[in-house]
């Protein structure tokens, strides 16, 4: 493969500011997928999924069939901020890539775009592929997880080109994920004169950390975590409102549904008297879970890794992604066939030169051995 022609097209993702919330950006991204497709003679268009995220991208070289061999499923948008590419764009040392999504996931897109374009005609000819590419995976894929799962039902399989992990394992398993918001609502009152007669929103905060903490089960994989808080106006009134945003991971679908019911029935109690809490599920993501059929795929993965002289070893991961949507709908799905990759969601973000090539041809024997 010609290396520095496809790191000139990585360039030109990676230097597009495109998080989720960036609706231009993430367009933009589309846009440029849609002309290196279009450029190998496949049909794509563009897919509406409303006016609060960027438009999803659908590419198929058959735009007739009714079901498809294989979806390869990829996502154009990442978690960095207008002004990150400024700040530091696209770069390179002898042995790695880095840049906002350089390895998340936009060198996972552009693997897709090169597996398929060294695909034999006889294969080209003989499956119907399709590739989904959505705007909002980092935000939980709340407005396009049922486009995608949609065209999963369609599908004999679902190969997720998230990055490999930084061994070069590709992901058998995720644990799944809920994210909440929870609004504290108290009563102000002047925190010298008669603090008394007020209700702070920021106490009951303190004590739902407390107690969401308790619901943690590590011997089973069950985290939660309040990553952002907000609240009050100044320090000399007691707090009439306040915010949190909480995290939740698991391997069992079980626990989910444990700690959701556990959630509703404390925010009900509350957390202070004088101060309602509401709870707000905004995004969730079902644990991918493997199956007899799944394993059957990972064999099959297994032999083209063989015939391509590449080790094939397998982990099961914490973050989740659009494979967790897909395996809940029971559709054989595996994930991590981008190129090997790290410190996803920070500037320490790197994708290793080495792997591309080797990602490239797995898939390629992969989706020729459906």
């Amino acid at each position: 493969m010609n290396l520095e022609h496809y790191i000139d097209e990585l360039k030109t993702l990676v230097n597009v500011d495109c998080g989720t919330k960036t609706l231009d950006g993430v367009a933009t991204v589309a846009g440029i997928m849609q002309l290196f497709w279009q450029a190998e003679g496949w049909h794509t268009e563009q897919i509406d999924l409303g006016d609060k995220v960027g438009p999803g991208v659908l590419v198929t070289n058959k735009p007739l069939a009714d079901s498809f061999d294989v979806l390869l499923v990829g996502h154009l948008d990442t978690v960095f901020a207008p002004g990150t590419v400024a700040a530091r764009p696209l770069s390179q040392d002898e042995t790695r890539l880095y840049g906002p999504g350089v390895s998340d996931m936009k060198s996972g897109l552009l693997n897709i775009l090169w597996a398929m374009r060294e695909l034999d005609a006889a294969d080209n000819d003989r499956l119907s592929i399709a590739v989904a590419m959505n705007p909002d995976e980092e935000t939980g894929s709340v407005y396009s997880h049922h486009w995608i799962g949609e065209l999963a039902k369609r599908s004999r399989c679902v190969l997720v080109c998230e990055a490999a992990r930084a061994d070069g394992s590709l992901v058998k398993a995720r644990k799944g994920m809920a994210g909440y918001t929870l609004e504290f609502s108290g009563v102000a009152a002047h925190a010298g004169n008669d603090p008394e007669k007020g209700r702070s929103a920021i106490v009951a905060l303190a004590h739902s950390v407390l107690a969401i903490n308790g619901l943690t089960d590590l011997a089973r994989g069950t985290t939660l975590n309040v990553g952002v808080i907000s609240g009050g106006s100044a320090g000399n009134v007691v707090a009439d409102s306040a915010t949190a945003e909480l995290d939740v991971r698991f391997w069992e679908n079980d626990e989910c549904d444990r700690v959701h019911q556990a959630l509703t029935s404390l925010c009900a109690s509350g957390f202070l008297d004088g101060v309602t809490t509401t709870l707000t599920r905004v995004n969730h993501k079902p644990a991918m879970a493997g199956s007899d059929e799944t394993r059957a795929l990972m064999q099959l993965v297994e032999k083209a890794g063989s015939e391509e002289g590449i080790a094939i070893t397998w982990q099961a991961v914490g973050g989740g992604s659009d494979a967790n949507h897909t395996a809940a709908l029971g559709i054989p799905t595996l994930d991590g066939f981008g190129p090997t990759g790290a410190g996803f969601h920070s500037p320490a973000e790197w994708l290793e030169i080495a792997s591309i090539e080797p990602r490239i041809r797995l898939l390629k024997r992969v989706v020729s051995m459906l």
